[in-house]
């Protein structure tokens, strides 16, 4: 009897959740492709001027990401500046959260079908291995175990405390700026 009036606001607060870490990652991605060579290395194969968006259909929360070259992301916000080159679309802001909150892997949400790829799926694999990473590092190691297909044998916790650290710092500046700005 209870449940029915807390269902919208459990379904806003899933909302909110979704929106807030796709600012995080947004701005995590962008935070990597300064802090990590390895993940530049990844995005170096990406066009410049490549556009990035992963959304919740129809009208949900998004993130939008562009290549500047080099390996360098910038982060957009939930504007892209002009139109996307890939957009990975969660049909439902539940699958999103269920993705976000590392209840399920990217690759079995796909396999669900509960996302759409909008674009070269060589690059939306690309990018999928650059989030992989971001989220090896900033995540606990038994979280990003569940997140990841498969968690690097060679990533040691001093390299792991300190990529992570540094990202975490590069998405704290972030955020203030945008504090600031406002």
């Amino acid at each position: 009897m209870l449940a029915k009036p807390l269902r919208p606001m459990a379904q806003q607060a899933r909302r909110l959740y979704v929106e807030l870490m796709f600012q995080v990652m947004g701005r995590a991605l962008q935070g990597i492709s300064e802090v990590d060579q390895a993940a530049r290395d990844e995005a170096r194969e990406l066009p410049e001027g490549f556009l990035f968006e992963m959304m919740v259909r129809p009208n949900g929360p998004s993130l939008v990401v562009e290549h500047l070259g080099e390996g360098r992301f910038h982060y957009h916000g939930d504007n892209p500046p002009r139109p996307v080159d890939l957009s990975i679309q969660f049909k439902h802001i539940a699958h999103a959260f269920l993705v976000v909150s590392f209840q399920e892997k990217t690759s079995e949400a796909f396999a669900h079908d509960r996302m759409l790829v909008d674009g070269d799926i060589s690059y939306a694999l690309r990018m999928t291995r650059i989030l992989n990473r971001l989220e090896v590092f900033i995540l606990p190691k038994l979280v990003a175990s569940r997140a990841v297909k498969e968690y690097p044998a060679n990533l040691k916790l001093p390299q792991k405390v300190l990529s992570a650290a540094r990202i975490y710092l590069k998405v704290a500046t972030q955020f203030f700026d945008t504090a600031r700005a406002s």
